[in-house]
């Protein structure tokens, strides 16, 4: 069942965890890899594709170029933090340069690595629950509608032939809310501009939340 496949915000939002002083650059590219994939929603393949090419600056933050199922391009924004440490990630990389690099080849990450790497994650935040990659794409897009986001947003964003794919989502967790979620997890998300055939629409920003302000009282 589809609601197996997604995790609730406040165990995503773990995996994806927070940037730590004695961080290594591997420790950086695995964090990012979590974070790209739940807040743009991506599949793993095409994260797996990413060259930074398809990066580029959109003015504080930054514009990801996907090609997905069926050679359809669509366009991301990502919010300003997580531009930044990807820039940062990309050092002196050349434009044909994978974003995220096998360690050993210098090579792009095949998606058996990426799904080690998110199972990695969860583990490293203690999660008992299974994880991959496109759990994260799944929860992305209930959360996203948990939060408001319109459905033809959340569609164009995972790159959905149908809007009637998408709507799978509205379905998957009939008891859960936005305001529930936003009890549990302690804050609120803030919106982010998603680009759609050159349209800037609102949408629901998961990566720049991954820092939530503690409940009161906790």
């Amino acid at each position: 069942m589809l609601a197996e496949w997604i995790v609730s915000e406040r165990q995503a939002l773990r995996v994806l965890g927070e940037r730590r002083d004695d961080e290594t650059r591997r420790d950086r590219r695995d964090r990012l890899i979590a974070t790209v994939l739940y807040a743009a929603g991506l599949r793993v393949s095409e994260l797996c594709g990413l060259k930074w090419r398809d990066l580029r600056e959109r003015g504080e933050a930054g514009q990801v170029t996907v090609l997905g199922k069926g050679g359809r391009t669509r366009a991301v924004l990502l919010p300003a933090v997580v531009w930044a440490e990807l820039i940062e990630l990309r050092s002196d990389a050349g434009d044909e340069a994978p974003v995220f690099t096998s360690r050993k080849a210098a090579g792009h990450l095949t998606p058996f690595h990426v799904n080690r790497i998110v199972k990695a994650q969860a583990k490293r935040a203690g999660l008992r629950v299974v994880m991959s990659p496109h759990f994260l794409r799944h929860s992305h897009a209930t959360h996203s509608m948990e939060n408001g986001a319109p459905i033809h947003l959340v569609s164009a964003t995972l790159g959905h032939a149908s809007v009637a794919t998408t709507g799978k989502y509205l379905h998957a967790r009939p008891s859960e809310s936005s305001s529930k979620v936003h009890r549990e997890v302690g804050f609120e998300a803030p919106q982010r501009q998603v680009v759609v055939s050159g349209a800037d629409v609102d949408g629901v920003d998961f990566a720049t939340a991954s820092r939530p302000r503690p409940p009161a009282g906790g």
